[in-house]
């Protein structure tokens, strides 16, 4: 008979999975970004800039002395690399070789690229990053036709398309950025020698999903393992199954829905959660990512609405989630005004869930002092609150 979880404990092995809140800190600053990273499998990378950009935002949250230029340097040291996760995300090197997957079935014609393929276009800007080393694609802005009608984005230029592709395929890796921007190399020249790069076989690379995904996660099914991973949810679960059979992996229940968790999960359960702790949280953070699990397992019903017109917006443009004692409990619309160094919280909506409110505000105020300062600024203006009923 599977085990049955209550609500409150699969929460609590969920955010243990993902360093929330984060653990003492017993080595180096650097140290500890790496391995965060490695414990949550990859951290997203967006470009919106309302606040400090969620690949550093969600590593913050889990390591007390993290520095945005720590993934600066971590790259550089080639511990991590940028690839697909379900987006663009820095991974650890260690996963290198599981990326060989999508990039071989991209090569093949097998898995689609959102670009069409341009082979000649492509064999030119490999063949000038062969010859000039690390470029950057407005490096290429003179050599191309420009579209004559306005770009409505970076992706209508040809080039840019061409090195994502190369990119996206494996012959090019992404060596650092600048400003932002991204400098591509040749893959041998940036990733490491000692670097295994065969391929792996169908069992292992399922066998890898499933496990990376439980051990960031705590517990999950064969749909949110094969999150966004088109045509994978038949061989996901064929091989939770083969799983199950020689014991690796546990079925629980939640609130009467199944899920799986490796035997070692449970027994976090016995590791207490530091119920005091107030985390504002991405939007892109990985505890998020998947909204229907959230749903259905935090009880929060959440969406970004910084891309839903102005007018139908319930929260604000980037609103971001409030995790405290084991619940989301709230929300708040942020921007910095980054002349002033003034964080404008727009909109504070707590949650119908949330009873200690004296509590609450006191976490909150002591977590506002932190957040301020990793995004540069000196002050809060709270404009509006509401409590849902």
């Amino acid at each position: 008979m599977p085990e049955t979880l209550s609500p409150q404990q699969a929460r609590k092995l969920i955010l243990h999975a993902q360093r929330l809140p984060a653990g003492k800190q017993t080595t180096k600053p650097i140290s500890a970004t790496l391995a965060a990273i490695e414990a949550l499998g990859y951290v997203q990378i967006d470009t919106i800039s309302a606040i400090e950009r969620a690949h550093h935002h969600t590593l913050w949250n889990r390591t007390s002395t993290y520095q945005p230029q720590h993934l600066e340097q971590l790259v550089e040291q080639k511990q991590v690399f940028e690839y697909w996760a379900h987006a663009a995300a820095y991974l650890p090197m260690s996963d290198y070789r599981y990326t060989l997957v999508r990039k071989a079935a991209l090569q093949s014609g097998e898995l689609a690229h959102w670009y069409p393929r341009n082979n000649k276009l492509m064999a030119d800007v490999l063949a000038r990053i062969t010859a000039e080393g690390p470029l950057m694609a407005k490096d290429f802005d003179k050599d191309e036709a420009v579209i004559k009608r306005k770009p409505a984005d970076w992706a209508s230029k040809p080039a840019k398309r061409a090195l994502e592709f190369l990119f996206m395929q494996g012959d090019l890796m992404i060596a650092k950025r600048a400003n932002f921007h991204k400098v591509y190399d040749l893959t041998e020249r940036v990733l490491p020698c000692s670097v295994n790069t065969s391929i792996p076989s169908d069992d292992a690379y399922f066998r890898f999903l499933i496990t990376r995904f439980l051990s960031a996660n705590g517990l999950g099914k064969a749909s949110e393992i094969a999150y966004l991973r088109k045509n994978s949810k038949r061989a996901i679960q064929k091989k939770l199954n083969a799983m199950l059979e020689e014991k690796s992996l546990i079925e629980v229940t939640v609130a009467g829905e199944s899920y799986v968790t490796l035997t070692e999960q449970l027994e976090t359960l016995e590791r207490p959660i530091k119920r005091n702790k107030l985390h504002i949280l991405s939007p892109f953070d990985n505890l998020l990512i998947q909204r229907k699990r959230i749903q259905a397992l935090f009880n929060f019903d959440y969406l970004l609405e910084c891309y839903v017109p102005q007018a139908k917006r319930q929260y604000g443009y980037f609103s971001l989630p409030i995790l405290w004692d084991t619940n989301l409990v709230a929300r708040m619309d942020c921007r910095v005004d980054r002349k002033t160094k003034i964080l404008h919280i727009h909109h504070l909506v707590l949650e119908a869930n949330l009873q200690k409110t004296a509590a609450f505000h006191l976490a909150l105020q002591q977590s506002l002092t932190a957040f301020l300062i990793f995004n540069q600024c000196d002050e809060y203006v709270l404009h509006k609150t509401t409590h849902l009923s």
